[in-house]
């Protein structure tokens, strides 16, 4: 089994490298685009070198650990090599549950029957995501997010730390819920809510 190189090595991917080995991945490396993290380790793990050799060898297995869901997206759309899912084993996954290639789910996450989650998503730590809801690809689920049933989160969508949305809404295409908001009407696309109740904020 090849190894699996996680992709990045700022803050999460630390909470990557930690899941991956609670989950059993032995051989890690590690690759970051940043010359000056070249040669330093994370967690014990030797930073490599850039990315591109790795995303382009169709051989390799990999996990894109960072944060940002558009940089994720654009990595993965030209990407060759695999991508594994990576997932703690404290987490409760129903096993009628689809997780998408790429995707890694944190310690202390619940994850309801018939839900689906699309790839290179992330379900941080100690999130819940109820039954029949539908995650698009490279969606960040906060830590503690509270997702009810029937719940439809577009591609890219950002669902902030803390904050919770009730049954049914749908949330469009790289949307962003504020930290602590409680979503209680569908959100359009792009849009940007905080509060509670959620409301977007005007643009300018």
């Amino acid at each position: 089994m090849p190894p699996l190189v996680v992709i990045g090595a700022g803050g999460h991917a630390k909470v990557v490298i930690a899941t991956a080995r609670d989950a059993g991945h032995r051989d890690l490396r590690v690759v970051d685009d940043d010359p000056s993290r070249w040669g330093q380790s994370i967690l014990g793990v030797p930073i490599a070198g850039p990315s591109a050799p790795v995303l382009r060898d169709p051989d390799a297995v990999a996990v894109l650990a960072i944060g940002s869901n558009p940089t994720r997206k654009a990595l993965a759309d030209a990407a060759r090599c695999a991508f594994a899912v990576v997932v703690h084993p404290s987490a409760v996954i129903h096993p009628s549950v689809i997780l998408g290639a790429g995707t890694v789910v944190f310690a202390g996450t619940v994850i309801q029957p018939d839900t689906r989650i699309g790839g290179h998503g992330i379900v941080n730590t100690g999130a819940s995501i109820d039954h029949d809801c539908a995650i698009g690809d490279c969606v960040h689920v906060a830590p503690g997010v509270r997702l009810a049933g029937g719940v439809t989160l577009g591609d890219g969508v950002l669902v902030g730390i803390g904050s919770a949305i009730i049954p049914g809404i749908a949330v469009g295409a790289w949307a962003t819920i504020g930290a602590g908001a409680a979503v209680v009407r569908d959100v359009a696309a792009r849009t940007t809510v905080v509060g509670v109740p959620a409301a977007p904020i005007p643009r300018r």
